[in-house]
């Protein structure tokens, strides 16, 4: 199984911004498990404004661009440390790829990004990707790795998508606020009723929402790729993702 899993920055950190040791330590022994039970696993990693601005003891996350690239540029140092050293405590390598939207638009640097995806999992690595946004400010403006998580899934073929954040799953209103409101398993369909079940932005830290999620969703099911959003507190619970169990909400690919 050939698989994409996107971490969201309320996974990777607390609410400090400061790295969340544990878990991230549980992540990646999950995603090499999985690599060593033969998958192809690819990590799409968000957390390197958010780490950034722990590193700099800054009192939360910044509002200009350019505090934001300088918080992403020593975050992103710091992210791949703690993953390179993660991973290779189980034998595995792994690989950084900084992408922006740029990358993606020109057929010439798409293409390129995807021999060099394709290449690494050939090599039995396992590619970390990022946008680059200590450089593409519009990325940071607009982008959300959600998004990007989906765009990824497509370029390798995937057989599935997960998605780690800090929401259970898509339920039928606001769960903080609702209390009749109720997790949704399995979603056949992104109808406009879905959408409107939609919020707005995610954590402090973060960029993303239910919204991302949804648009993700879109792109990867109409690819022909199953995606899930589930809870990263408890990062085992990839295993009974990847065994089809009902963990969070399971949105199903579309027959070609």
């Amino acid at each position: 199984m050939r698989i994409v899993v996107k971490v969201g920055t309320s996974t990777l950190a607390h609410a400090t911004g400061m790295l969340n040791i544990r878990r991230v330590e549980k992540l990646c022994g999950v995603l090499s498990d999985l690599k060593n039970a033969g998958h192809q696993v690819v990590l799409v990693s968000s957390g390197a404004i958010g780490m950034g601005v722990g590193k700099l003891s800054l009192s939360g996350r910044p509002s200009d661009i350019p505090t934001k690239q300088a918080a992403a540029a020593v975050g992103q140092c710091e992210l791949m440390y703690t993953y390179d050293k993660l991973f290779t405590e189980h034998n595995h390598t792994v690989a950084q790829i900084l992408i922006t939207g740029a990358d993606l638009q020109n057929d010439e640097r798409r293409q390129n990004f995807h021999n060099t995806l394709y290449r690494l999992l050939e090599l039995g690595v396992l590619p970390v990707i990022n946008e680059n946004d200590s450089v593409a400010t519009e990325e940071i403006v607009i982008g959300d790795n959600d998004t990007l998580g989906a765009i990824v899934a497509t370029h390798v073929g995937a057989d599935l998508l997960v998605l780690l954040s800090d929401i259970d799953g898509l339920y039928t209103a606001d769960p903080h606020t609702d209390p009749a409101a109720r997790l949704l398993t399995v979603v056949e369909d992104i109808t406009s009723e879905i959408e409107a079940m939609t919020g707005g932005a995610g954590s402090k830290l973060g960029t993303g929402g239910m919204q991302t999620k949804i648009h993700a969703a879109r792109i990867a099911t109409e690819a022909g790729i199953d995606m899930v959003i589930a809870n990263g507190q408890d990062p085992s619970v990839l295993y009974d993702i990847v065994e089809g169990k009902a963990v969070g909400t399971r949105f199903v690919a579309k027959e070609a």
